[in-house]
């Protein structure tokens, strides 16, 4: 059994004596809840059912209505506070994308302040802007379009925006029908290096943990992740964590503020006094993450600090990365990793006295050239102990979007099917039986090569649910022509975007979609510790030309594929739900979830339990892993992205309500600083080969040689060229110079 946390306050763990951080930066959230309530007044009742009865479409914490399955009170975070907007605002008038001159200027928070898309409309190349049209008229050019090219020329790609499982399902299924596998999702640009390096290491892809073993482990630790930020309601877990004796570590760039301290506003402890979370930070350099974990293993080696029953019994290749490791010199390990032995050497002492550790990480550490085996430097770490499999143990990629979970493991995926099984023609000749229609054999395009495709004008139809390229990817001004050389690109989503203006090769559709609470029959999300959760359809405003995306996708599928009509065809999402239950057997249990507050989590509450693994040779893999070096050309920086208060690409204010950094911030340490001659707030430029960004000067707790700046303004300094080998995401880091504007 995990330790309880105490129910006293505890002044030791009080982030300052000041009451209510007075002075302090950091989130005002009781100001985010009147402004929620000003926003929405035009439709309160609805607002709060939302809230209430629904299922939360920001992060993948995993709720339903206020409640989840962790620790009890109430949970809602400013992310949904603001993204509640969304789905109580009314339709914006057609008339205002009859021309799209001005409309063009506004800024994406604008476009999206205009309303919900109103109906199907249509802009054909030469003309000004977009006009009226029948859903009927809309998916006939569509279902037209499609039979005259090659199903290879068909792109499909759906973001993690309040995306629920029944939609993904239904997509890839419509999607294969149609001949072709490129259809692909958010879950592949945030974490699919996570799902490739665990299902090597450990015959899992997902989490194999519960938010639950964050409180009460002996050490819980955070690689390139800020939860503060991206999943604010799980301040509440840490502020528990603390009070139930966790010690608290992070490993980063830059000495997040929100992860040293934070005022949770549930708790009046915390949010009279604060709560003090990291006890320790680690700063390494960008990119240096897997040459500390080497480094921090290495330790533990020379020092027996290991699990060596475990090992032994359950793992193979140890031998293999102890010779490794042995080759790697410590000078190279803190050059590569911009930290010391000593350093390495504390966190290696750290772990080495936890009996109990969970592992948590995020884009920090996938979103590179060697995403894959960051992940397996991770798991490298947890395995030297046995850290998997048991109760306040694990390894935890957590998830920033509420549908992303789900999306991979429903098959809507270029390079997997609905299981994450791979694309095989053993495994697409048993899925042509269960779905009574040919299934097609070969990868498809994942999203940066259906963008790549639209540039070499090999990709005739583009459908984008939700989401925007131009501020997604890297090199926008390749992006955006490369979606003006699609001849039908076909938008569907509840508000309008920038990557819908972009000039038509041919033809350029809106379809205006439901939100998840306005779907009939209910829908499910999949949280990131693997639970399934239903969420109800909820009576409310309604856009009437509003669509489920599932609906649309099956329509076209029908239409152009009339012969397999009836294995097309769902009456209703529970029926998806039916099918989903007897194709993906992991998810068998989602055919019962009916609603509000039924629920299951998939696997349990670890993944692995009793060191079982589900490998071929029932053992966890140790990876071999030679951290490589970059040179840094004198003058330069490396640099890094952030968020700061925004959802995704979603930008909700210019000025971080944790950091107090506006969105032109060049975070920069206090050495570099002094060194160039910099004070704060002065204006610079960074530039390389590909763009340059004006900024200003922000001093923080950073890395020296590390820089980051907010994205996804950043996105002109990165390289589209940059992806990792496995599974083909981009590198969102850079190398740039940096000069006094």
């Amino acid at each position: 059994m995990l330790p309880k946390p105490t129910k006293n306050w505890t002044p030791s763990h009080w982030a300052s004596w000041k009451p209510f951080g007075i002075g302090e930066q950091y989130p005002n959230n009781y100001w985010e809840v009147f402004r929620a309530i000003w926003e929405n007044r035009d439709h309160l009742p609805y607002a709060w059912d939302i809230l209430n009865e629904g299922v939360c479409d920001g992060c993948a914490l995993g709720t339903t209505g206020m409640k989840d399955w962790t620790t009890e009170g109430i949970h809602v975070c400013h992310v949904r506070l603001r993204l509640l907007r969304m789905n109580t605002m009314p339709e914006f008038s057609p008339y205002l994308l009859t021309s799209i001159t001005e409309i063009k200027r506004k800024k994406s928070a604008e476009l999206r302040e205009m309303g919900r898309l109103p109906c199907p409309m249509i802009r054909k190349r030469g003309e000004k802007g977009f006009r009226r049209i029948s859903w009927d008229e809309a998916l006939a050019i569509i279902s037209d379009r499609i039979p005259i090219s090659q199903p290879d020329k068909l792109g499909v790609y759906l973001t993690s925006r309040g995306t629920v499982n029944e939609t993904y399902y239904a997509a890839q299924k419509a999607v294969r029908a149609l001949g072709t596998n490129n259809i692909d999702n958010a879950a592949r640009i945030c974490h699919s290096p996570s799902t490739a390096g665990l299902k090597s290491a450990l015959g899992v892809a997902a989490t194999t943990c519960s938010y639950k073993d964050w409180i009460g482990t002996d050490l819980l630790v955070f690689i390139g992740s800020n939860v503060a930020n991206n999943q604010p309601v799980t301040v509440k877990y840490l502020h528990w964590a603390k009070k139930a004796g966790t010690k608290i570590v992070v490993i980063n760039t830059y000495r997040e503020p929100g992860m040293e301290r934070y005022w949770v506003p549930s708790i009046p402890e915390s949010a009279l006094f604060g709560t003090r979370f990291a006890e320790d930070f680690f700063l390494v350099n960008l990119g240096g993450d897997m040459a500390f974990l080497n480094g921090t293993l290495k330790q533990m080696i020379e020092h027996d600090w290991l699990d060596r029953s475990f090992i032994d019994n359950y793992t193979t290749t140890f031998n293999e990365v102890k010779t490794s490791l042995d080759s790697q010199s410590w000078a190279e390990l803190e050059r590569i990793s911009g930290a010391s032995r000593e350093d390495m050497y504390a966190f290696a002492q750290m772990v080495g006295e936890a009996k109990k550790a969970v592992f948590v990480w995020s884009m920090g550490i996938t979103q590179h050239e060697c995403g894959e085996d960051n992940v397996r430097s991770i798991i490298n770490l947890a395995l030297s102990k046995g850290f998997v499999g048991r109760e306040g143990c694990g390894l935890m990629p957590i998830r920033g979007h509420s549908g992303v979970e789900g999306g991979a493991e429903m098959g809507c995926y270029a390079t997997v099917f609905p299981g994450g099984k791979s694309i095989t023609a053993e495994n697409a000749a048993k899925l042509s039986q269960q779905w009574g229609f040919d299934v097609p054999t070969s990868p498809g395009l994942t999203a940066a090569e259906m963008i790549d495709a639209a540039y070499n004008r090999q990709l005739d139809v583009l459908f984008s649910v939700g989401g925007n390229f131009l501020e997604v990817l890297p090199q926008p001004d390749y992006v955006e022509e490369a979606l003006k050389r699609v001849p039908l690109r076909v938008h569907i989503d509840i508000v309008c975007s920038s990557q819908m203006l972009v000039e038509p090769a041919d033809t350029v559709i809106l379809l205006p979609a439901t939100t998840r609470y306005e779907i009939p029959g209910g829908v499910t999300e999949t949280s990131t510790e693997r639970r399934v959760i239903f969420s109800p359809e909820i009576p409310g405003n309604r856009i009437k030309e509003a669509r489920p995306e599932w609906e649309v996708f099956l329509e076209i599928a029908r239409r152009v594929k009339p012969d397999l009509a009836d294995k097309l065809q769902f009456e209703t999402t529970e029926a998806i739900r039916d099918e989903i239950a007897k194709v993906i057997p992991i998810y068998a249990g989602i055919q019962h979830l009916k609603e509000a507050g039924d629920q299951f989590q998939y696997g349990g509450n670890h993944l692995c339990f009793g060191w079982n693994f589900p490998t071929p040779d029932g053992k966890a893999h140790f990876s071999v892993l030679s951290p490589s070096e970059k040179e840094v050309p004198e003058g330069y920086f490396f640099l890094t992205t952030r968020w700061g208060k925004q959802f995704n690409s979603m930008v909700q204010e210019r000025k971080d309500s944790i950091t107090g950094a506006r969105r032109d911030a060049v975070l920069i340490s206090r050495d570099d600083a002094k060194k160039l001659e910099l004070k704060e707030g002065d204006g610079v430029l960074l530039k390389n080969d590909l763009g340059e960004l004006k900024g200003r000067v922000y001093i923080a707790p950073m890395k020296p040689g590390n820089l980051q700046v907010h994205w996804p303004e950043v996105n002109v300094l990165l390289d589209k060229n940059k992806r990792s080998p496995e599974v083909d995401i981009p590198d969102y880091n850079a190398l740039v110079r940096l000069e006094k504007s």
